[in-house]
């Protein structure tokens, strides 16, 4: 398809309707127009599988689904079956269903170094009662989070250390302070300067690069040492590394840790999991102050339970983690070819594991652009791929991986006709791309 003809009038109606009804048009700012090219949004009708059909009637191969969460394909026939048996069987009730014990033997057979889990619906949820049970736990105000992570709630104690911190108080961003990912040095002279006041270390174990030898066991000697409690972020890594996320991976046992995204295949659900003497300040079996751990109306819903049972399961059985790996590296090693191929290698990088890979656009500079990533988009979306990123569900075929990589071929060229007149500006057709975490709208 010429990208010049590549129009979306229905789409372009939707976004008016979204932005009118909705704050951001999107209850996700990850998934608002302003992270696509101008009158690029795509507004989507439907899903299966590994593609996606937006309401003007075009077909995507599509990545990064649901933010990550769609990880075996949309309206997978194992979890959707799953789930439409819970239906009929009701969804919430005055007492727990014996799902939500069932549930959890589930998940702490298939996360053997966790002793409890709750489920929630979100993974801000989760977190911030990772952060409060630290604090309760030790009797300590701050917080240290990893500086390097995007992204770790939704809640007033990491808001406020981004540029979107409107309306979080200044005195709750004060507690919270950061720490580099993978400098043991930094990270113990911060523990050293709070002394006694830092209730845990809190960031995702790994990220778009693999942790350095001997890191993340490190941190769990500070954090034994200093009296703080670890805590891994698994939202993303959750399922991707390994079945039982990172800590399954790298043999390195967090105190807490939470879960999310891939555990639900698109349904609502999150787990927050850990050590049975700190999982048991939030409940009934103890004899200190009550720590108001989780309580959501939601959080037990049966279908979104059934649902995670359904994904746990299929992980184990057809080893859908050793497919995402697979998948990601035919398709890292085809992209880099395509790049490569087109003269754009430096400019064009897949990073990640091979379950969880991004790309950076660079400009003529090699410094990370906006503009040329808004170039790459408009080309790929023309091309048929939904692509924020490149991060593979195992629902796609090799077929699909060969269609990626030859639309990546076409938006290289373009992305040398750019470079070569060092201003990708006659190829935007509209504003570029914006971050999502900026200080004005």
């Amino acid at each position: 398809m010429d990208t010049e003809e590549f129009l979306l009038p229905r789409s372009r109606l939707a976004n008016e309707r979204l932005h009118t009804l909705i704050p951001g048009g999107a209850h996700t700012y990850a998934k608002g127009d302003d992270q696509y090219p101008e009158n690029l949004a795509p507004v989507i009708s439907h899903g299966n599988g590994a593609h996606v059909w937006d309401i003007d009637g075009n077909r995507y191969v599509e990545y990064g689904s649901g933010l990550r969460s769609v990880s075996l394909g949309h309206a997978h026939p194992r979890v959707n079956e799953a789930v439409r048996r819970q239906l009929d069987r009701g969804s919430n009730f005055v007492r727990p269903s014996i799902v939500e014990v069932e549930a959890a033997e589930r998940f702490l057979a298939t996360v053997p170094t966790a002793d409890m889990v709750k489920f929630a619906k979100n993974g801000s949820d989760v977190t911030t009662a990772a952060v409060r049970l630290a604090r309760a736990a030790t009797g300590r105000p701050r917080i240290a989070i990893c500086g390097d992570h995007p992204f770790l709630s939704a809640d007033d104690w990491f808001i406020g250390t981004t540029p979107m911190s409107a309306g979080v108080p200044a005195a709750t961003t004060e507690l919270t302070v950061t720490f580099p990912y993978g400098d043991l040095a930094a990270t113990e002279e911060l523990l050293t300067r709070y002394q006694g006041e830092v209730a845990c270390l809190i960031l995702e174990p790994a990220t778009h690069t693999e942790p350095p030898p001997g890191y993340l066991a490190g941190l769990r000697e500070l954090a034994d040492r200093h009296g703080c409690v670890l805590v891994f972020d698994e939202m993303i890594t959750g399922l991707r590394w390994s079945e039982a996320g990172a800590q399954g991976l790298y043999g390195v046992v967090p105190d807490l840790s939470t879960f999310g995204k891939a555990l639900g295949n698109g349904f609502a659900v999150s787990a927050l999991a850990g050590r049975r003497d700190l999982m048991e300040l939030g409940g009934l079996r103890h004899s200190h102050d009550r720590v108001f751990l989780l309580s959501t109306t939601h959080g037990a819903e049966t279908h979104s339970l059934a649902a995670a049972m359904a994904v746990l399961t299929t992980y184990v059985e057809e080893g859908v983690t050793a497919r995402l790996h697979v998948l990601g590296e035919r398709l890292a090693a085809g992209v880099r070819e395509a790049a490569a191929g087109m003269g754009v290698a430096d400019h064009i990088v897949v990073r990640g594991r091979a379950s969880n890979l991004v790309f950076a656009t660079l400009d003529e500079n090699r410094q990370p652009s906006q503009r040329y990533r808004t170039l790459f988009l408009r080309r790929l979306l023309a091309g048929g791929v939904l692509a924020p990123s490149f991060v593979v569900s195992s629902a796609l075929s090799d077929a699909d991986i060969d269609h990626t990589v030859d639309t990546v071929a076409q938006a290289c060229a373009v992305y040398r006709k750019a470079l070569d007149a060092a201003d990708p500006t006659p190829w935007l057709a509209g504003r570029p791309i914006k971050p999502v975490f900026r200080r004005l709208a």
